[in-house]
Order: C-alpha cells, then sequence, then structure tokens
C-alpha cells in the first residue's frame, strides 16, 4: 500500500491555546484565564487529539504549524516544550515555517530564545499600539514601551517576526502607531480595524466602527507601510520582501488545514465529487477536554467555489481560479457569470490567466464586491442536516452536517 499523502492532504496545522493573562473587552475568541489544573488537563487531551489526527491523516508531512490563542506564550516552558512535543511526535515539524503568538507581557529576551530553540522560526507579537491610552482604552495589560522593548527582543533573536496592530480606535494617531512599530525592524506588520461582536464587552456597551473610520485607517496603514517599504499581500497584512506569513496566506488561498485544541477550526478535504471540503467547528475547553471534537459542515461544490472568491480576493494576487475549479469541480468564470463581466466593467476586479484579483477601488469595498460576486454562483439544493460519529469524517454523501 502506498504511504504517499493525497493531493489534498492538508498540510498545515493550527494549535489553539485558550489561556490568556487577561481577556480583552474586544475578544470573542475561545478563551479563558489561566488555571495549572486545566492546562494540565488540556496537555493531555492534545496529546489524544493529536493521536487521533494522525491515525486519521498520517504522512502529513507538515508545511506550516501556527499556535494562537489565546495566549501561548503565557505556557511555562515545560508546557509549551511539552505540547512541540506532541506534534513532532505525532505530526511532524513544519518544513516551511513554525509560528507562535506572543503577548508582551508574558516574555523576556530569554523567554523569546528558548522559544526559537524548540523551532519556532516566526515570533508574532500583539503589539496593538504604541500609545500607553490605546492599549489601556484596549484592555490591554501591558504598556507601550514593553511592546516595543519585546519587538527588539525577537528581531534580536534571527527569527522572522511579525508584530499585530489594531486600528480604528478612538483617540488613535495609527501613522505614529505604525512609524513605532516599523522602527523596530519586524518582518511583517498585520493592521486589523477594531471589530467588535456583540457577545463582548465592547459590543454589550453599544460600540461600533463606522465603515468611514475603518476605510480611512486602512489607508494610513497601506501609505505608511508602504513608505517603509512593505507590501501589501492581503487586505491587513503587509510584509517586507520575504517576510509573509505562509500559514496565514496559506488560509486566504483556501488551502486544507488541521486544527488541534478546543476552539481550533480546520478546513478539511471532502471523499467525493459531491462534497470536495468540510469546515470544522470545534467545541469550547470543557467539552473538548470530555472527548468531544465538534462538527463538520461538508460544502457541496458550489458552496466551495463560494469560499475561494470571498477569502482568495483578501489576496492581492487574488483567486487561484485554476484551482478554485479543480477543486470544485465548476468552472468559476461560467458560475460568476454577469456578476463577474460587471464588476470587471465597473473596474472593481481583473482577470489576469488563472487570477482574479480585485483592483484598489475594489478592495476598498471588498465586502460588498464579493457579496455581489458570489450572488452569481449557482444557489446548491440545500441538503438535509444529520449527526454520526467519527467513523463519518472522511465521506458523508447523504449529509451536510457529521459529528466528528
Amino acid at each position: 500500500m502506498s504511504t504517499e499523502p493525497h493531493p489534498d492532504t492538508p498540510r498545515h496545522l493550527y494549535v489553539h491555546v485558550p489561556f490568556c493573562p487577561t481577556i480583552c473587552p474586544f475578544c470573542d475568541f475561545h478563551v479563558m484565564e489561566r488555571r495549572a489544573d486545566l492546562v494540565a488537563a488540556y496537555l493531555d487531551e492534545l496529546e489524544r487529539e493529536a493521536d487521533e489526527l494522525a491515525a486519521r491523516w498520517g504522512p502529513v508531512e507538515l508545511e506550516t504549524l501556527y499556535v494562537g490563542g489565546g495566549t501561548p506564550s503565557h505556557l511555562r516552558p515545560d508546557e509549551l516544550a511539552r505540547l512541540t512535543g506532541v506534534v513532532r511526535s505525532r505530526l511532524g515539524w513544519p518544513s516551511a515555517e513554525a509560528t507562535i503568538e506572543i503577548h508582551p507581557s508574558t516574555v523576556s529576551a530569554t523567554r523569546l530564545a528558548e522559544m526559537v530553540d524548540l523551532g519556532f522560526d516566526r515570533l508574532s507579537l500583539g503589539v496593538q499600539s504604541s500609545d500607553d491610552d490605546v492599549l489601556a482604552e484596549l484592555g490591554r495589560p501591558h504598556d507601550a514601551a514593553t511592546a516595543l522593548r519585546v519587538a527588539d527582543w525577537a528581531v534580536a533573536t534571527g527569527a522572522r517576526v511579525s508584530a499585530d496592530v489594531i486600528s480604528a480606535v478612538p483617540g488613535q494617531d495609527l501613522a505614529a502607531d505604525l512609524d513605532a512599530v516599523i522602527g523596530t525592524g519586524v518582518g511583517q506588520v498585520s493592521c486589523y480595524v477594531l471589530t467588535i461582536e456583540a457577545n463582548t464587552p465592547f459590543g454589550r456597551q453599544g460600540r461600533a466602527v463606522d465603515d468611514a473610520t475603518a476605510l480611512g485607517a486602512l489607508a494610513t496603514a497601506s501609505e505608511a507601510l508602504g513608505a517603509a517599504g512593505f507590501e501589501q499581500y492581503e487586505v491587513s497584512s503587509h510584509a517586507r520582501p520575504g517576510e509573509q506569513c505562509l500559514h496565514h496566506h496559506g488560509y486566504w488561498a483556501n488551502r486544507f488545514w488541521l486544527g488541534l485544541g478546543p476552539g481550533a477550526a480546520a478546513h478539511l478535504p471532502g471523499r467525493d465529487g459531491v462534497h470536495p471540503a468540510g469546515r470544522v467547528t470545534a467545541p469550547a475547553l470543557p467539552s473538548w477536554l470530555r472527548g468531544e471534537r465538534g462538527n463538520i459542515e461538508w460544502l457541496d461544490r458550489h458552496d466551495h467555489l463560494i469560499d475561494f472568491v470571498l477569502v482568495g480576493l483578501r489576496l492581492l494576487d487574488g483567486v487561484d481560479l485554476a484551482e478554485a475549479g479543480r477543486r470544485s469541480g465548476l468552472d468559476p468564470i461560467e458560475q460568476l457569470g454577469d456578476a463577474l463581466h460587471r464588476a470587471v466593467d465597473d473596474g472593481l476586479v481583473e482577470l489576469a490567466g488563472d487570477r482574479l484579483r480585485a483592483t484598489g477601488e475594489g478592495r476598498r469595498i471588498l465586502d460588498r464586491l464579493t457579496a455581489e460576486l458570489v450572488s452569481g454562483i449557482e444557489a446548491a439544493q440545500p441538503l438535509a442536516s444529520c449527526s454520526g460519529t467519527d467513523s463519518t469524517l472522511l465521506s458523508s454523501p447523504e449529509c451536510n452536517t457529521t459529528s466528528l
């Protein structure tokens, strides 16, 4: 029997660490404050789930690993070493990139060096702002001096380094924030517009970010980072040449990935021509610790093609139409139909070989643009939902929802 991986076997792994030193008032992820007993139970269950993934998908031959949260850097050195050991022994270490998210309040220069020694070659820092007032507004427990000092330490490790900045915060001088972060020498800056969900403290306070403020923030980021030699490769992400996050690029290119841990989403290949892909929604920590693995929603060919458009147009190099056609079994140009022709005529998208790209004007109204484009894709007939067992994960032609 051949041991070669299937061409669509996921080669990217996301590991979710749900523990944080504090919970930010805008965060709606699966997170909680650290408790030693829960961390120990989490690592035990992580090992069991990794065994399940290895049995189901091996050999995986990972290309990228992204350890996020939550706050992975909030784990103790021995706990993080155990986590990386689980990945290495069950699924293998990635060949191209291994990223860990870092909260500035949780590390020292020595701790960062230890992370690099564990195999992480990309450090992603939650800087968020260089202004103490803005950090306080965001509920962050670190000050600006600490965040920038940690960025300096991270760059000094020799690893690739990215920094996240949150924009559209009241009273923020975004250009000054970006200048401060650029000055540390990081290779990538991701500038995210503050997103406020209804189930967060900010949401319950009725806060909101209007479209004009969001668009202004994106324009400021593009101008400031472009002037500093960063290339924008995704709506929110800008990198120096060769410094793109390969893992996140894989998300936007609609590649398949595995998820490990509570709250870890995954995107899996199907095993038939009717349902070419599936989205996994993982449970929160209490259910996950009891062995629950969430549900998978199997996508029909039209929904899979819609995903290619929705995520791919965030990338400046756009949607790979040949890959979208191969994976969905549909002709993307034919399916997009008149909506595509109107968008081309209006100067919102362009076709270049096998690529469909949003223009600068199209990126300004990306949500509206993608909604119009996918309206041109023929709606598939709704499928009945059902639930099953682990054995149904790889193929469930009669259902669109399956229990993992």
